[in-house]
């Protein structure tokens, strides 16, 4: 008897069907994959799952153990040993390691919280997952990939029977995701049945038992994983042979557009450690510069500085088109014709409340719609062309950014930056969370773009990503530039080592 049991699950929204009879089953101690192109169905699978979609919402039956069940919220869902971890954390900044496992279940004596008990047993929770984190330290200011691994502590507390995973590694260094996948072998042997959504598919093989593919919100194939291939769970994927991920190029460089000196940047919460030390670089017309480095290394912290969007103390000088230029603020950035697609989508790159068309031209609102009137009909002729050429899937520009799969956000937050026609681009994480196909079509726009002669300084944790799209490689080790390479020196090897230190 399957653990879980979904069959013919269907789902609507305004205009669009996310679900069109998809069934999936899960057995005690299986890892199971699912994946698909962003949009495709598969967060909304689990929404349905969590109860976050409750059972009024959809059509189709869930089981578990052979019993229906029913869920009306998510509260429902955990009860029955349900735990997911999404995409987009669900952890409150303000509050400490501790509160945010046990939100809304902390140990309490007569009525007050036993915080004494609270961070013991957070301590514990850590240390056997063998992670390294203060229980009290606010989740604010750890890292993205702490983050992420607080938000899986979080749905282990629970000891769920049936654990979903959405994107767990999109953020996580290597060594990270080793610690997480000792994890999840030692929750499949004691029984726990795990649904893995990831674009990553090395990890997908190399984790999976069975791997299921969705396209278009319906149930494309069910596989034994040793029993099938990437090439053919890719094909299934987008419907469509992937050959030649990153496009074939040539870019004929010009001058150099932004030189960026002795950038310096100190942390915010310890103002005397330099998280950048000294970097100098510089990117021309039409060119990809790419900046690798393993996480902590100052790549982010570096965009940051140089777009007038670093809090903390910092120090650099600029040179934008051979002219001396002060950024103190992004707007000042933006009119000085910078644009920055940041890793974190959800915390500065979209109002997820807003419209796809109020997000798409927000940054370029003045250019787009007029200095004192706004135009609608602008506004929505400006936003068709990145509509378009990105393949947002979404039934129109008035369609909610929060109702759309991560990569289909991602591409909006690009989108917004293409309208405000800049002269760098900076790129920080752009395909993070973003399937194989929408990869492609970001990766052909991005050589697109620099082809047109924009200047495009690249940041990606996906090494062959770098390597594949950049014209020249810097490297940052410790807040420390330790390599440059071409195109035709970028090995991944030279990189690497550079990445670790050992090219100093």
């Amino acid at each position: 008897m399957a653990l879980l049991e979904m069959h013919d699950i269907q789902k609507d929204f305004p205009g669009v069907r996310a679900l069109d009879g998809v069934s999936l089953t899960l057995d005690a101690g299986e890892f199971h994959a699912l994946v698909g192109e962003n949009g495709a169905g598969k967060s909304t699978l689990m929404k349905v799952l969590s109860g976050v979609y409750p059972a009024s919402e959809f059509q189709g039956r869930i089981a578990i153990e052979g019993q229906t069940v029913s869920f009306s919220g998510i509260r429902d869902s955990e009860n029955a040993g349900i735990a997911i971890i999404f995409q987009e954390l669900s952890l409150v900044k303000e509050l400490s390691v501790g509160e945010n496992i046990f939100l809304g279940r902390a140990p309490s004596r007569m009525g007050v919280i036993d915080w004494t008990e609270l961070y013991a047993r957070a301590s514990k929770l850590l240390h056997d997952l063998g992670l390294s984190i203060d229980p009290r330290a606010k989740v604010g200011a750890l890292g993205i990939g702490q983050q992420q691994l607080v938000e899986i502590a979080k749905a282990l507390s629970r000891n769920a029977r049936i654990l979903v995973l959405d994107e767990p590694t999109a953020a996580l260094t290597d060594a990270e995701v080793e610690t997480l996948f000792t994890i999840l072998h030692d929750l499949k042997k004691r029984g726990v049945g795990m649904i893995y959504i990831s674009h990553r598919l090395d990890e997908v093989f190399r984790m999976s038992d069975r791997i299921t593919v969705l396209r278009d919100g319906r149930t494309v194939a069910s596989h034994i994983a040793s029993e099938t291939s990437k090439d053919g769970i890719i094909a299934e994927m987008v419907g469509r042979e992937v050959t030649d991920i990153f496009p074939e190029s040539e870019h004929d460089l010009g001058e150099v557009v932004l030189q960026a000196e002795n950038v310096t940047v100190y942390s915010i919460d310890e103002p005397d450690k330099r998280l950048v030390d000294d970097v100098s670089f510089n990117v021309r017309s039409g060119e990809v510069l790419g900046i690798a480095g393993l996480m902590g290394a100052g790549r982010s912290e570096l965009l940051a500085s140089i777009f007038g969007a670093w809090q903390g103390k910092h120090s650099l000088k600029l040179v934008l088109d051979g002219s001396p230029i002060t950024v103190r603020t992004p707007w000042e950035a933006i009119r000085a014709g910078i644009g920055f697609v940041t890793e974190d989508r959800k915390r500065y790159g979209l109002i997820i409340e807003q419209t796809i068309l109020d997000n798409m031209t927000l940054a370029a609102l003045k250019r787009i719609s007029g200095r004192i009137l706004t135009s609608k009909q602008n506004e929505r002729r400006a936003a068709a062309e990145p509509m378009r050429s990105l393949r947002i899937k979404a039934p129109s520009v008035e369609t909610v950014a929060g109702t759309l799969s991560g990569g289909n956000q991602q591409k909006v937050v690009l989108g917004k930056w293409l309208l405000t026609k800049p002269k760098v681009l900076f790129l920080d994480e752009p395909t993070r969370g973003i399937d194989v196909g929408a990869k492609q079509e970001i990766y052909a726009e991005i050589n697109k773009l620099a082809e047109a002669g924009l200047a495009i300084v690249l940041v990606s944790s996906e090494l062959p990503e770098v390597l594949g799209l950049s014209d020249r490689v810097i490297v940052l080790h410790e807040g420390k530039k330790t390599g440059e390479f071409t195109k035709a020196e970028a090995t991944a090897t030279r990189v690497m080592a550079a990445a670790t230190g050992h090219g100093v």
